[in-house]
């Protein structure tokens, strides 16, 4: 198990990113899991300008595997009174592999106040509660899991999660790389739990600026609205210990089979 933190210890940093390598326990087939390279290309935009405001969305592209070494570039795309806009993009020998925006924005005075997210009810794992964790060649032995509700629809996961060593890492960091670590949902309609898929693209917002929770632990859940040609189209949603939801996403897949 390589903590994220470690990782980016033993980053070899530059004006503009840095390279690291990715070791094997953070790879989900040929490529590096999505969650670890979204958090690496927010840590390199975070160094960039260091006095950014809250982050508060995120649009990224799964272009191709990333695996090995890795360099990782920032880049400042606009910086006004209250955005700031930064790409990252994150390459290896095999060229890039993907690409992040990321929009920063402070706190505006506003008359609005409006709020229908959806609470959940489901209390974070007792202290004694039998986890699941993956494989340690797999990225899911970095994790701590627990299934939050088994009656959950035929496409739907609900799942809470948190980083097995999470110390040292800044907290949108952190979330960045957990809220990704559930399967597609529409892999409950395949015909096998193996079957081949492959994360495209992944849009979240963050609806609070600061989000923590309780003894690192995060409700994820994912349901896929529609699954045909090989193309899923899903809607994500994260929620921390307290029932409250911290950031609601988007996300496209592709499965062969």
């Amino acid at each position: 198990m390589t903590p994220i933190a470690d990782l980016l210890a033993a980053a070899l940093r530059t004006d503009h990113g840095f390279t690291a390598t990715i070791p094997p326990d953070w790879m989900q087939g040929r490529t590096a899991f999505g969650g670890l390279s979204a958090a690496l290309a927010l840590d390199a935009a975070l160094a960039l300008e260091p006095d950014l405001p809250p982050l508060r969305s995120a649009q990224i592209a799964f272009i191709g595997p990333l695996a090995g070494e890795v360099a990782v570039t920032a880049t400042r795309l606009r910086r006004g009174r209250n955005a700031a806009y930064l790409q990252s993009d994150v390459a290896s020998d095999a060229g890039l592999g993907m690409r992040a925006t990321f929009v920063f924005m402070a706190a505006l005075p506003s008359a609005v106040r409006h709020d229908e997210s959806v609470r959940s009810p489901h209390a974070p794992p007792a202290k004694d509660a039998s986890l699941y964790v993956g494989p340690e060649t797999f990225f899911t032995g970095n994790f701590e899991f627990l299934d939050a509700d088994t009656a959950t629809g035929p496409a739907d996961w609900l799942r809470w999660a948190r980083l097995r060593v999470r110390a040292g890492l800044h907290p949108m960091v952190e979330l960045m790389a957990i809220g990704d670590a559930l399967p597609p949902a529409a892999l409950k309609l395949a015909p096998s739990m193996l079957t081949p898929v492959s994360s495209l693209n992944w849009q979240i917002n963050f609806v609070d600026p600061a989000p923590v929770t309780s003894d690192g632990w995060w409700l994820l859940g994912a349901h896929a609205d529609t699954a045909w040609d090989g193309f899923s189209s899903q809607r994500m949603t994260i929620w921390n210990a307290d029932g409250a939801v911290v950031a609601e996403a988007m996300q496209g897949v592709a499965l062969f089979g």
